[in-house]
Order: C-alpha cells, then structure tokens, then sequence
C-alpha cells in the first residue's frame, strides 16, 4: 500500500512509484573524489567540508530542494524537540550563528528547513547538489579502488569515496494491515507529508501510531477535524515541549556566550548546552524527587531529562520514580479514567524515543477524539471507508500513517551498496549490522556511513554529531591523499570489537529491555538488538584514538595505477612502515560473505 496524493519518496535514492526514468546513458560517468549521498543536514556539511578541503564533490537527493528529514516531514506539528533553537544548528561558522534569528524555543519544520535553506545560499551548496535524482545502484570497483553510482536520470558518477548521509530516519515504514488497500479515502505517511495543504476540516481522520509524529501531529488534526480516531498501537511517555517565543535577550546571551557554549556541547554525551551532574534519584528522598520533577515539568523541553538525575535508564527503582511521576500527570491532565487507563504507558521511561508534546494529553479531553487501544482492541481490516476493530466499526474519510521508519539502518538497507567481490549490504547485515565505529564496514572500502549502526546517532544532537563524524571522515581522506593510498577498510576483527564494546555499553542500561525501533522492533524480521553507541563523549574519544593510534582496526590499499592487478593485495611493508598497530593485521577483510 502507498499513501495517495503525496509527493516524492523521502530518501535519496528510491524513486517514488511510477516515476517515468530516462534512457540510460551509461557510457557518460563523471569523476569526482567524493559522492555524497543525501543533501539533509549531514550531507550538506559534508558538501561544504570536504569542498573546502580542495576535494571534488557531488551530491545527489532525491528531494528538490536541501533539508533532507525537514524537506520531507511537513506534517501538521513537525518541530525540533532536542536541543532546541538556537543551538540546533550547525556550529563549523560563528558568523551563521550571529546572523541567524530563532523565533521559538522548539522551532517548527518551515523554520528549520528556511535555516537550511539559508546556508545553502549562505555557502553556495546547490552547484555541487544533483536534485531530484535518486541513486539507484552503487559498485565498488575494486581494480579502481573508485565506487560506481548509477542514477535515475541517467548519469554514471565515479569517486574514490562515498559518504551515505542517507539519514537514520527516513526510510518510512508503512504497515500492511488486512484490506488496508481498499481504503479509499486520503491518506498520508506523516514522513511523506505533502508540499500542498491537507485540510481536515469536516473530515472524519484516524491516526495510526502515537510515536513522536503521532503525538505532534494529532493536537494540530483533532482542532480541525470533524472526529479524530487515535488508533494506539503503545501508549507512550510525553514530555511538556513548554515551547515559546526566544526573547532578543536570550539569543544576544547565546551569541555572546558562543565559544563557552560550543564548549559545553562537545562535554555532554549528547551534545546538549546542559551541564553534566551527578545527583542520583535513589539518593533523594521522594520529597525532593517530587519537588524536581515538578518544576521541570513545568519548565518543559528536554530539560525533563537533562536536568533530573543520571541514575534513570541504569536502576529499575530510580526508573520508576520518573515514569510514576509522569503517570500520574497524564491522569491528572485526562479527565476519563477510563481514557487515562489507556494511556498509562508500561515500559521503562527513557528506553523509547523521549517525546516531547503540545497539549497532546488535553486533546483527549476533547467530545471529537476518540482512543482505540490497540492492544486490547486490535484491527481486523480496513474497508473503503472505514476502519475495523475486534469491538466495532469505525468510519473514516482520511487515514493518516505516524507509523515512523526502519530506522538507524533501513536507509543503508534500502541503498544496498555492492562491496568487494560482489557481496551486497543486505547479505552483510542480514544478522547484524557489522560495522567499525559506526562509520566504515568490512568489506566496503572508502565508504563511509553518518549517523549510522554503532555511532551515537539519534542519541546525540545530529548537526554537531554530523560535523564530527565528517571532520573525522574529512581527516581520513587527508591521511590517504598525502601517503598515496588507495583505500581504507575496515577488519572483521575489529568490526566484532566495536560490535561488543557497543553492547556492553546498552547492556549496562534499560534500553535493550524495551522493544522500541531502536531495538528494531518496529520492523518484522529486523535484526533485534540495541545498535546505537550511548556514550557520545567517549565515542568522539575513541575516534580519536584510532586516528591517533595510525587508524588501528584498518586495512590500507595503496593506490593502483592504471591497469594494475588485484585490488586485494595488501602490503605488508606499507602496514610495517606506517605502524598502523597490531589490530590493523588481525585479519584482512574477506571477500566473500561473512559467515
């Protein structure tokens, strides 16, 4: 099933369905150093970074404009939660800082994509972007040591590297619900909104799904609609975005502070302008514990979680002193019990994507919505024009899907690059997703993946996290330019290395306790496991480490001339000379498929 009446597929490289493709020209192939893939947030940075550099560099999306997640997401309510403005933004220029005014606290989508917007002028990105072209295969060329991109439009590209910003939330997830193609009314994938206004006015909408699209949107949709069916598949913990206007006083403090403020970013694990502390719920009494939680309530954003206590995601008993709190605010705020029943959330808080609302608890006060819990109440099918369920029938003219993404490695997966010897990125990550650092992966030389498996990812602040992922990309390409390299890659071995210190970090936590899409349980058949790297100070640590310690865990090629043999000979010598460490050399990547 494919929403109706939307415009094109949110990723740089599935062109949506019925798109007419060109003839192929392939004997046109443009050389470039570097293809990026994905012109959002990271790929953007990585257009203006590696030009600097001196590199040749060409990008390629799939979206007509700049902004990746912020070009594709205009549903009613889309804002930044975390950091929040000003300082979601990028931090490579003071002068973008200064010359750039934040309206809100939690800016919404038009802002956020207008801020990008403005740094494409601002730095002329769009001459080195192809827009509207969507990658359709990728092939390392191993005599060549370069990748091979095929386009939609028809064009071949060359390079010696390629960068997938392809976004850790973009590969939308639709479900496939018995009869859920006779429906025929509207019906929209929140990360598929359309370009034109949808009206809900007189309508009567259902909302599948109460994750972070879900919980923004249906406050913007139950104003509006004639009756707003919420259909609840987990009820969900939600925070108070206490969003507002920034005032002229808090921006000037912002700007002035800059340096201390970048400062602050780079300590804290996510890359938040908050102070780290060491005050501990278990350590308080529940006085105190009240007394804090509620004045952070009160202030809202994610100060909630910053600013409480840093024993929450460790101890079950500190857990449950937050997601009582937060329980008895929903029944507080929800005025039926039985409504209230419904959404008192059963998971450990924290260990799902933290949400932060907008009177979404005081839209279920409202005589037009109406909560199924779908647990309780499941769908049976849908009907042209109606919705199902196990107790009754309930009658819709729009259908809107907040059913979020096969997150974190889905777009990687939908990309399915073909590396060394022909084995394909699905073959690889059939069972895991094997990487290195969470940027490099067996395998797949000079490839290099933003805000992918094993980095921190969704759980650090994504444009500081881009920019530092990329200055360590950035610093990679250097050392292979200036010593004559052909490629880079990563071993198995240290591929398995990463893969536990990453595991034995989420294990420490709650968060693999909780199904969640970061654990991949929003997709059938997904590898089930919590992928991400938690600790983001000690990550940008060990990045460099690596780099320090003459890239360990790493294979080196040097670069072949023209018509030379084998790419999978290695020098020794080279490996000797360049004392790149005994992890370098522990084995050397296969290839074939992993068993």
């Amino acid at each position: 099933m494919q929403p109706k009446d939307q415009g094109p597929s949110p990723s740089s490289f599935l062109p949506p369905a019925g798109t007419e493709r060109p003839p192929r020209r392939s004997e046109e192939v443009e050389n470039f150093d570097v293809v990026v893939i994905g012109a959002g947030v990271s790929g953007m940075y990585a257009l203006h970074h590696l030009r600097e550099m001196g590199l040749s560099v060409r990008v390629y999306d799939g979206a007509s404009d700049v902004g990746g997640t912020w070009w594709y997401n205009r549903y009613p309510g889309a804002r930044v939660d975390g950091p929040g403005s000003p300082f979601y933004c990028y931090t490579f220029s003071d002068e973008l800082m200064k010359e750039w005014d934040w309206a809100e606290t939690q800016s919404e989508q038009s802002a956020v994509l207008a801020y990008l917007e403005h740094v494409a002028d601002r730095f002329d990105l769009r001459r080195d972007i192809e827009f509207e072209t969507w990658v359709e295969a990728v092939r390392y060329d191993e005599s060549a040591q370069r990748w091979t991109v095929e386009t939609s439009t028809g064009k071949r590209a060359s390079a010696q590297f390629l960068i997938c910003a392809v976004g850790a939330l973009s590969a939308a997830n639709l479900p496939d619900f018995p009869g859920i193609g006779d429906f025929a009314g509207e019906t929209y994938h929140t990360g598929r909104w359309p370009h034109e206004p949808v009206s809900f006015a007189g309508k009567r909408v259902a909302v599948i799904g109460t994750g972070s699209s879900g919980i923004q949107s249906i406050p913007e949709i139950a104003k509006e609609a004639a009756h707003l069916t919420v259909l609840q598949r987990t009820a969900q913990f939600a925070f108070p975005a206490g969003n507002r206007p920034l005032t002229p006083e808090e921006t000037k403090e912002a700007r002035a502070s800059w340096g201390a403020v970048k400062a602050k970013m780079l300590a804290n694990p996510g890359g938040f302008p908050a102070d780290t502390h060491t005050r501990t719920a278990l350590a308080a009494t529940p006085e105190e514990r009240e007394a804090l939680y509620e004045s952070l309530w009160q202030i809202g954003s994610f100060k909630f979680l910053l600013d409480s206590y840093n024993d929450i995601v460790v101890s079950e008993e500190a857990n449950k002193t937050m997601a009582d709190f937060v329980r008895r605010k929903i029944r507080e705020i929800v005025r039926d019990p039985g409504t209230a029943d419904k959404l008192m959330p059963d998971h450990f808080v924290m260990t799902k994507r933290p949400i932060l609302e907008n009177g979404y608890w005081e839209t279920f006060n409202r005589d037009n919505v109406t909560l199924v819990d779908l647990r309780e109440d499941p769908i049976e099918r849908f009907t042209p024009n109606s919705v199902r369920t196990r107790t009754g029938e309930h009658p819709i003219e729009m259908l809107v899907l907040a059913t979020g993404f096969d997150a974190i490695s889905g777009s990687m997966l939908r990309l399915d690059p073909t590396g060394r010897g022909g084995v394909h990125l699905k073959e690889r990550w059939k069972d895991r997703f094997h990487n290195y650092l969470g940027l490099t992966i067996a395998g797949f030389p000079n490839l290099f993946v933003i805000h992918g498996p094993g980095s921190p990812g969704v759980f650090y602040n994504m444009p500081l996290g881009a920019e530092r992922q990329l200055g360590w990309v950035g610093d990679v390409i250097r050392h292979l330019r200036d010593r004559s390299l052909g490629a880079i890659e990563a071993t198995e071995d240290s591929e398995s290395a990463w893969g536990n210190e990453t595991d034995a970090i989420a294990n420490a936590t709650l968060f693999p306790r909780t199904d969640s899409w970061w654990t991949g349980a929003n997709i059938e058949g997904k590898p089930r496991y919590f992928s991400a790297y938690l600790l983001g100070t000690l990550y940008y640590q060990r990045l460099s480490d690596v780099a320090n310690a003459g890239y360990e865990g790493f294979v080196f090629e040097p670069a072949h001339s023209a018509g030379s043999g084998s790419a999978s000979r290695r020098s020794r010598a080279l490996d000797n000379c360049l004392d790149l460490g005994p992890a370098t050399r522990r084995r050397s990547p296969k290839t074939s498929s992993p068993e």
